[in-house]
């Protein structure tokens, strides 16, 4: 991305929640690499104070590797001048009424200053606590919007979302923002306040009840699931993200909205390097397991699309969408930003080139041999998965089970731990059924009109570069190298 694409934001001032998640930390090291006449940005980190906020964002922002080409482009000493000038941690809490920023003189500095707001904190759990993934997912945004309203010049707030907000619908799935209280499966409409005033009053009766920590987590944790599958959500996590966009729908007057709805994010593609990436994400737990020889069977519907993202193409729709609508009073648009429609690939395809890569470059064991993986038990329904894995190690367990009734000493411990990581992995399991079996595909033809508009400009060439990636080669050469190194 050439500098002159984000020459809007040249002496504004950018507020970034979240800034210490993958997406936010790629936002911010393309912002000051490539406008540092950025005027400033605040970025909300959840802690206690200034100081914990500044060190968070020292440690889990600004030493990563991900820094390494703006710090060669600057030199070190250059780089932290630059973030000292540029960057003004902001200890808060998007739960919270003005995000919980309890310093009055720096809330009254950022609402003379703030241009644009780019919401990207989230709990991405899909089995979050209700409580937590309510006060985060659905009333977090609500608490930016009504900040972002007290500001003396806002003039665009961009919200993250998740393109999963859909459910488990099939086809083709459009760009259309929710009506609020809308629901999936056409049931009586969600009341969100009665959502939130609900996990209140389950949260005074398990006082009352005199339940445990553990245990009141697990009872919020299968609330939020029982609330989702309710309206027709497979899980806490897009429930609640897409009330969060109900009420940014609902209650933004003329306050200039776009939301992002990415797929399946995986690790860079280009910039600033290719393969830079962060923790364990979704698919990327399967291809470890599947690396370390442990992925013995798998639910998965071999020609479903698996519909991934680099986190830097991401940014790009970020940056580019954010400089189309600035200002743009009457937006509230929303954008997809995925390959299933442009540049499809399928999970038979990628298990190949796993097979493949694993086969060529196999990892070590602890025994510094390599990694033989195995030939995976593939199963394309929940209905044969539960078949399968009844047979497989249900049954053995239950075995165990009885055999550890005569000899407790020896076996009933070892039954326990079984049976506990068997009752974990299904549960897992269950969570990710809906995407391994998912049959819809993302229009994305706002993005795609954008690109029209633009034609043969760099912002034609960003927004197109999604339908040219070749899936074997980034996984091969760029994505699979990247999670081992990182």
């Amino acid at each position: 991305m050439e500098p002159s694409c984000v020459h809007f934001l040249e002496n504004r001032t950018v507020l970034v929640t979240g800034a210490s998640g993958f997406l936010a930390k790629v936002f911010v090291e393309r912002v000051l690499r490539l406008q540092p006449n950025v005027k400033r940005l605040y970025l909300l980190v959840r802690a206690s104070d200034n100081k914990s906020a500044k060190q968070r964002l020292h440690t889990e922002v600004f030493e990563k590797d991900l820094f390494r080409v703006l710090r060669k482009n600057v030199g070190d000493e250059s780089l932290k001048a630059l973030v000292s000038e540029k960057v003004v941690p902001v200890p808060g809490d998007i739960s919270l009424i003005n995000m919980g920023v309890s310093d009055s003189n720096l809330l009254q500095d950022m609402m003379q200053e703030i241009d644009i707001i780019v919401n990207s904190a989230a709990t991405t759990r899909f089995d979050e606590r209700y409580d937590v993934a309510l006060g985060i997912n659905t009333f977090g945004p609500l608490n930016i919007l009504n900040f972002a309203k007290k500001c003396v010049k806002p003039q665009l707030l961009l919200h993250v979302s998740t393109a999963y907000v859909c459910g488990e619908k099939s086809g083709l799935i459009l760009e259309k923002p929710f009506a609020m209280g809308e629901t999936l499966n056409g049931k009586n409409k969600v009341d969100i306040d009665a959502e939130m005033l609900l996990v209140e009053q389950k949260a005074k009766q398990l006082k009352k009840l005199g339940y445990s920590e553990e245990e009141t987590k697990q009872a919020m944790k299968d609330l939020g699931l029982k609330r989702a599958k309710l309206y027709g959500w497979p899980n806490t996590y897009v429930f609640t993200k897409a009330m969060g966009e109900m009420l940014l729908g609902y209650c933004r007057e003329a306050m200039p909205i776009v939301i992002i709805r990415p797929t399946i994010i995986t690790g860079t593609f280009s910039d600033p390097f290719p393969g830079w990436i962060e923790g364990i994400k979704t698919i990327d737990s399967v291809i470890v397991s599947y690396g370390k020889g442990r992925l013995k069977c798998f639910l998965v519907d071999r020609m479903s699309v698996c519909d991934l993202i680099p986190v830097d193409m991401v940014v790009n729709a970020m940056i580019v969408t954010a400089a189309e609508h600035f200002r743009d009073s009457g937006s509230h648009t929303i954008y997809h930003v995925g390959s299933s429609y442009r540049n499809p690939v399928m999970y038979k395809q990628i298990y190949e080139i796993l097979n493949r890569f694993f086969m060529e470059s196999p990892l070590l064991g602890r025994n510094g041999l390599p990694i033989i993986v195995p030939n995976v038990t593939i199963l394309s329904t929940m209905a044969r998965f539960r078949v399968y894995t009844s047979l497989r190690y249900k049954l053995p367990l239950q075995i165990l089970r009885l055999l550890g009734l005569f000899f407790p000493s020896q076996l009933g411990e070892i039954y326990e731990v079984h049976n506990r990581r068997f009752n974990i992995a299904m549960r897992m399991v269950k969570l990710y059924e809906p995407y391994v079996i998912f049959k819809g595909i993302f229009d994305d033809r706002n993005l795609e009109r954008l690109r029209i508009k633009k034609e043969g400009t760099e912002i034609d060439k960003l927004i197109g570069s999604i339908k040219y990636i070749d899936w074997e080669d980034y996984f091969m050469n760029i994505h699979i190298p990247g999670l081992v190194t990182h």
